[in-house]
């Protein structure tokens, strides 16, 4: 017995299989209404994400805050741009993470705002990984 779709749609945790994403490849799926977007990142994104001084960015947080310990690799954000509420596309923008064409905010791999209008990063939504290759988001 699965819950029906309005349930699923006011917020009930979704389960996401992540084996079939591969390596620099990004996958959008729906939790509450708002795109998630998943990214399996390369180690070049990793390292880029983690070379920026993180005082010098509008919003500052670090990578490691903003993903699952022994899970670098995947990165888990709510694709709604902070300045308007747009939608970015991914791999796009100076900073191989996420552009908001609308406006022009660019977000880096770590999805942290990096240049344009929006004030923030885009958030992180609550999930957790049920296994190496499945997560759980709400």
């Amino acid at each position: 017995m699965n819950p029906d779709a309005s349930t699923i749609a006011a917020g009930a945790p979704i389960e996401v299989d992540l084996s079939p994403v591969a390596e620099g490849q990004d996958i959008k799926v729906f939790w509450r209404g708002k795109p998630i977007y998943i990214s399996h990142r390369t180690k070049k994104q990793i390292d880029e994400a983690r070379a920026v001084n993180v005082a010098s960015l509008p919003d500052p947080q670090s990578d490691e805050a903003r993903v699952k310990s022994g899970h670098d690799q995947w990165l888990v954000v709510i694709g709604i741009c902070t300045h308007l509420g747009c939608i970015p596309i991914a791999h796009e923008g100076n900073y191989d993470g996420f552009f908001c064409p609308c406006h022009g905010s660019q977000y880096d791999s770590s999805g942290r705002i990096r240049q344009g209008p929006a004030p923030a990063n885009l958030p992180v939504p609550p999930y957790q990984f049920v296994s190496d290759t499945k997560i759980q988001i709400g």
